[in-house]
């Protein structure tokens, strides 16, 4: 993870990880943040990175398609039956 000025960038963090080989990521992504670290996280497993983020924003083919707070995605039924593979 790379930091500028209080805000961490972690990119495609849990890739090539099983979803319990990577628990320590995960746990130390969530000590940060509670510390009050920003972190832009990038990452294709939303049913990992929702536990952990404050706001979602889902892109296709570059452009972002949807943002919301993670209870309204889990909420909206038609983007999660889209076919943007979350």
């Amino acid at each position: 993870m790379a930091t500028i000025d209080g805000m961490g960038l972690l990119v495609g963090g849990a890739i090539g990880l099983a979803d319990n080989s990577g628990k320590g990521l995960w746990d130390t992504i969530g000590k940060l943040k509670k510390e009050g670290l920003s972190i832009l996280l990038v990452e294709q497993r939303a049913h990992l990175a929702l536990k952990l983020i404050d706001y979602v924003h889902i892109m296709s083919k570059g452009q972002v398609v949807y943002s919301a707070r993670p209870d309204e995605f889990h909420a909206n039924e038609a983007i999660k039956s889209s076919d943007l593979d979350i």
